[in-house]
């Protein structure tokens, strides 16, 4: 029976796995594995022009088609470049096996040329980082690896010597028992039992949701029907729990808008369904509050917690619902509709008056309109920053909408990487890279694999020349904005120059008709919005005290801002309240 090497049984594996594109760039290390691909004829090599947009091209692959993706970088500052875009895939729970190149294995230990410890430096962004020593460990820790990555929804590293790569190893079977569908998580009996009875024992209950409803839109729906409950969310939260709900409220948080915070902080019984919100002082002291989640790890560690449940959320509601009384009292649910339209009708002048006269071009209009523009089943890639407040209150989910970004690991410069990742698996599908001047620019290289590969993302660029988020905090901090501008830079010019289509907007007439040719363009585009540095609403007068509460006075106070279509949504769900 024929040999193969260390590198072709791993790249057969990663096959099997469902691996269809290895992203990042090669190197000598990285040789034997890079030859293993462009030999199998069922795997491709996406040559990036930095590693770090390799992990996070991977990572978003992964979020948008559930299957395993994989990276990889050469020894030393090659495989270092993974490790941004690999703590995000890994706080994202997207499924990811990072290739990391070592030096010669006779010189590890010895200060070599190059030489780092990988297995040791991913430990933090990954659920497995070993180094395969020997062929005689192969396939075993790669399976591992494979397994570990899909099984927990995170990261593995394999760290492999070049050397080690390219030895040969008797042919043996490779086949694996893959978990591709992943385990139901049904939580026991007691613990269903005794969360049936908080829910009884409530008079006003709030759900507030994040990524882990992703499958259970319907049973959230059911169950807030059933018990009458304002539905809010978390950014996370957002694409997969707001459309079609008549009991939506908002998002909380520091991007938040609605009636989200009041609702969960007004209820007697809050319950966090699936999701592990970071910001401590967004959530209520005074209240019970049970959460359900598959991670027994999460339960608790961002809130007081009267009930724990370990499960996924749709087997827990599907348990949960047929236990719990009807309730009949709306007027806690009622008041908070009206109190969410109303929070919603008051901000939403921001972009609806003299929007189109006013310049530098309002943000809030360009979201507002692309929102409008993009088709029904877009991906939209966001950058962390003021992105994230333009994609939080603009854009319409829809339930084939797509929504991602850097939103637990809050990286730069993640959105133009992650819309490569999305793109490859579909290149008929509409990717939108919503980018920041500021993160567009700290990756900007990578234009260039866009055009080397001919995908059509579409990236709207919010040209500020500013990093505006930073300028809100030091405000907010007191402290008087420092190193946050830049001078004025044409993109669409830098774009052209690279071969992608671009176009550069001064007037905001020309909003609709730019985003209207670049999403029309056959091909990868580019819109240059000169947008207005000095969007936000700063309060006149900030006191030590809305310093301590500023998570929690932000929404009303610092971000003030319209929230596009969603105000349609709030004015629909007062429908549904019975008249008297």
């Amino acid at each position: 029976m024929a040999n193969q090497t260390v590198a072709e049984q791993l790249v057969d594996m990663l096959v099997q796995a469902g691996v269809q594109r290895v992203y990042g760039v090669v190197g000598d290390s990285l040789n034997p594995v890079t030859d293993a691909v462009r030999r199998n004829p069922k795997i491709e090599w996406v040559q990036v022009r930095h590693e770090e947009v390799a992990a996070f091209a991977a990572g978003a692959e992964a979020q948008i088609t559930g299957r395993l993706t994989a990276c990889a970088g050469s020894c030393g500052p090659g495989n270092l470049h993974l490790i941004n875009g690999l703590y995000d895939a890994h706080r994202s729970s997207a499924p990811v096996v990072a290739i990391a190149a070592h030096i010669p294995s006779e010189d590890i230990g010895t200060s070599y040329f190059q030489e780092t410890h990988p297995d040791r430096l991913f430990e933090e962004c990954s659920y497995y980082s070993e180094m395969i020593s020997t062929p005689d460990q192969m396939p075993q820790v790669a399976r591992i690896a494979i397994q570990t990555a899909i099984g927990r929804g995170g990261v593995s590293v394999l760290v492999v010597p070049g050397d080690v790569a390219g030895q040969d190893l008797p042919r043996r079977r490779t086949e694996m028992a893959i978990p591709f569908g992943g385990p139901t998580v049904r939580p026991g009996e007691e613990e269903l039992d005794r969360l049936a009875q908080m829910v009884d024992e409530a008079q006003r209950v709030t759900l507030f949701c994040g990524r882990g409803v992703a499958d259970a839109h319907d049973e959230v729906m059911e169950f807030a029907g059933k018990v009458l409950a304002p539905v809010g969310h978390a950014l996370r939260g957002k694409e997969w729990i707001q459309y079609d709900n008549p009991f939506d409220v908002g998002m909380s948080g520091l991007l938040g808008y609605g009636a989200a915070y009041e609702a969960m902080h007004e209820c007697d019984l809050l319950i966090l369904l699936g999701t592990d919100f970071p910001y401590r002082p967004f959530l209520p002291d005074d209240v019970r509050i049970a959460q359900v989640d598959t991670r027994p790890e999460a339960l608790g560690r961002r809130s007081r917690l009267d009930h724990g449940v370990c499960g996924d959320v749709k087997e827990t509601l599907r348990s949960l619902t047929p236990r719990v009384a009807r309730k009949t009292d709306r007027r806690f649910l009622d008041r908070m509709l009206r109190k969410h339209a109303d929070m919603l009708e008051n901000v939403v002048s921001a972009y609806t008056t003299d929007v189109e006269r006013h310049k530098p071009i309002h943000p809030e209009y360009v979201a507002s309109i692309l929102d409008e523009e993009a088709s029904d089943d877009a991906v939209f890639t966001v950058d962390t920053g003021m992105c994230n407040v333009w994609a939080a209150r603009y854009l319409s989910p829809n339930g084939r909408r797509r929504m991602i970004g850097s939103y637990t690991h809050g990286s730069m410069a993640n959105a133009m990487p992650q819309a490569i990742g999305a793109q490859l698996p579909d290149t008929s599908r509409q990717v939108i890279a919503m980018a920041g001047d500021g993160g567009f620019s700290m990756l900007m290289g990578d234009i260039l694999t866009i055009v080397h590969y001919g995908l059509p993302v579409k990236i709207v660029l919010f040209n500020n020349s500013s990093l505006s988020m930073v300028d809100l905090e030091m405000l907010v901090a007191g402290l008087p904005p420092h190193a946050t501008t830049y001078p004025d830079t044409d993109y669409a010019a830098i774009a052209r120059a690279a071969g992608v289509h671009g176009v550069r907007i001064e007037d905001p007439k020309d909003v609709r008709r730019g985003l209207r040719e670049i999403l029309d363009h056959n091909g990868p585009a580019l819109l240059d919005v000169v947008t207005d540095p000095n969007a936000l609403s700063i309060p006149p007068r900030i006191t030590g005290q809305q310093l301590t509460g500023f998570a929690l006075a932000t929404s009303k106070m610092v971000l003030q801002g319209g929230v596009g279509r969603m105000i349609q949504l709030a004015r629909s769900n007062l429908r549904n309240i019975p008249r008297p």
